[in-house]
């Protein structure tokens, strides 16, 4: 007979975002008059720049000429994207970055949740609380960790890295020595973002420790604060024990067109049972030739105008758009008396829940008070209860006007 993975039984419940787009769909269906406005899932709403569409429409017409026709392209992605990567993202930056240490994708998601398939499964994982869930639930679904504990909310064998409050929502070193650590910043769903000094203690403690960092820097174009690095690389001797994970989505609104990239220095290295080393740049580079095929060279033509002088004003002009409504929700809500944290580096907002409410609890009084769709924080893992994360990706109309409500409510 055939059997399944049964790690795939140890999962709990629906993944985050589908238990909330039920619970919406069942509300507007049981209230079809309700005008909902969502603050939950962290998707775009601006169009893509003129730059970026000009380049896939030039693009979809050479893919209509014999001449200039694109079958199947380098799986790591073509040089003219890689290349300008390597220059706006790195080397403008005092980081040297290579061509061949860049792999294309089609989402960070995927990235993240692939790269641990490289990697041994006895590795000792430590992951942050709360967090974006698809670090926790790709290494269950890998047989990474035992059952799941009711009694404490967590999985047996991952090392958990509380974030509360108290601690400003960023981890202490692990107690515990470990081998993988996810690292996100500007943090999902908390929008905090590490210091210079903050990551250097990472780094220091991953070279100590012969440790990789997963470093998951998708939200980075949304810093303002010049002292927050960019880049994992920005920091001496991360190449030795970091891969870090950069995406177009929110940064250039591809989040419906799909494109990202992985850096994986050559320098890297992980070890056999004998202590060998083996370059991981060599490890992702045949993972990646072997089940991916590729980003279509139309959607790599549309990342690449991202890079050119005008495609970066209108896409900096955008993350300004989204960086406005982010000041705008945390500045209502603090006036409403409600503690806030984040939308200063990223565009979420991460809001306590008052009176002690849980995390779906106020959920539900605020989608069926005042038609407002957030994200329960519970979701993100156990120091995410009490509260809900916030999005500023809506249209700056429907921000204004969820604020309104919120003040009309009086919660």
């Amino acid at each position: 007979m055939v059997r399944i993975n049964e790690n795939y039984t140890k999962l709990q419940g629906a993944y985050l975002f589908s238990e909330i787009a039920k619970r919406r769909t069942q509300f507007a269906l049981d209230n079809p008059g309700a005008q909902i406005i969502s603050l939950g899932i962290g998707d775009v709403t601006q169009p893509l720049s003129q730059p970026v569409i000009e380049a896939m429409q030039e693009a979809v017409i050479e893919m209509g000429d014999a001449k200039s026709f694109k079958g199947y392209g380098p799986e790591q992605g073509y040089d003219f994207l890689r290349e300008m990567i390597a220059k706006n993202d790195y080397h403008a930056r005092g980081v040297r970055i290579d061509t061949d240490e860049i792999f294309i994708s089609d989402g960070s998601k995927c990235d993240t949740g692939n790269f641990q398939e490289i990697l041994h499964i006895d590795n000792v994982v430590a992951i942050t609380d709360p967090v974006y869930p698809v670090y926790v639930d790709t290494n269950v679904m890998a047989g990474r960790t035992d059952e799941f504990d009711s009694s404490i909310g967590r999985y047996k064998g991952i090392q958990y890295l509380d974030c509360t409050e108290q601690s400003g929502f960023k981890p202490n070193l692990p107690q515990e020595r470990v081998d993988v650590i996810y690292l996100c910043s500007p943090n999902n769903p908390t929008g905090i973002a590490f210091s210079h000094e903050e990551l250097k203690t990472w780094v220091d403690y991953a070279k100590e420790n012969k440790s990789l960092i997963l470093f998951d820097a998708a939200y980075e174009a949304f810093i303002k604060e010049s002292e927050i690095p960019h880049s994992i690389y920005e920091i001496e001797g991360a190449k030795e024990v970091a891969v870090e994970f950069r995406s177009f989505s929110k940064t250039a609104g591809f989040t419906g067109t799909r494109c990202a990239f992985v850096v994986v220095p050559k320098q890297l290295n992980a070890f056999d049972s004998k202590g060998n080393p083996y370059s991981l740049n060599a490890f992702w580079n045949r993972r990646h030739t072997t089940k991916f095929n590729g980003v279509s060279y139309v959607i790599q033509r549309a990342a690449a105008a991202v890079y050119t002088e005008e495609g970066r004003t209108q896409v900096n002009k955008t993350i300004n758009y989204y960086m406005e409504n982010a000041a705008l929700i945390r500045t209502s809500l603090e006036l409403l008396g409600f503690k806030v944290f984040g939308g200063v580096n990223a565009p979420y907002i991460w809001l306590k829940c008052p009176g002690n409410m849980g995390s779906w609890e106020f959920f539900n009084k605020l989608l069926n008070e005042a038609h407002l769709v957030t994200t329960p924080g519970v979701g993100f893992g156990n120091n995410g209860e009490g509260y809900v994360r916030l999005t500023a990706f809506g249209s700056r109309e429907n921000t204004e006007k969820a604020m309104e409500r919120l003040r009309k409510v009086g919660l």
